[in-house]
């Protein structure tokens, strides 16, 4: 008995402690993986692996955060929630660019720049297919 609750009280804790993802949280991460792409296209400029893979690295720890916001998941607006819906495509981009960024490095480290920097312009390309699906730009 007394060890759930402790195990409920816990759970209590936890979830209270949960970071609600906002705006201002999506706002961040979209910008820091901006940064990252930036990264990237220097480390080619540069010649530079270690640049590119600091670049990949940022980007793939970000992208996994992006998802619908506490005021979304909540919104009685139809438009909304079918946007949210699309959570599905999201996944799949998310997949596509972690995939994408490791080729880059694999190529890039085998003296293949150009195709890496053709593996970078699909992520380019699945960063855009996001924001003009989901986001309306």
């Amino acid at each position: 008995m007394i060890k759930k609750i402790l195990t409920a009280s816990m759970l209590f804790v936890t979830v209270g402690l949960a970071e609600e993802y906002t705006q201002a949280n999506r706002v961040l991460d979209m910008q820091k993986m901006a940064q990252a792409m930036q990264d990237i296209q220097s480390g080619f400029f540069y010649n530079n692996i270690d640049i590119v893979k600091a670049g990949v690295s940022d980007l793939k720890s970000t992208i996994v955060k992006i998802r619908p916001t506490s005021s979304e998941m909540n919104t009685t607006d139809i438009y909304e929630k079918w946007m949210l819906n699309s959570s599905k495509m999201t996944n799949r981009t998310q997949k596509r660019i972690e995939k994408y960024t490791d080729e880059i490095i694999e190529h890039f480290q085998n003296g293949d720049a150009k195709f890496a920097l053709n593996i970078y312009n699909r992520v380019s390309a699945e960063c855009m297919k996001c924001h003009t699906s989901l986001r309306k730009w």
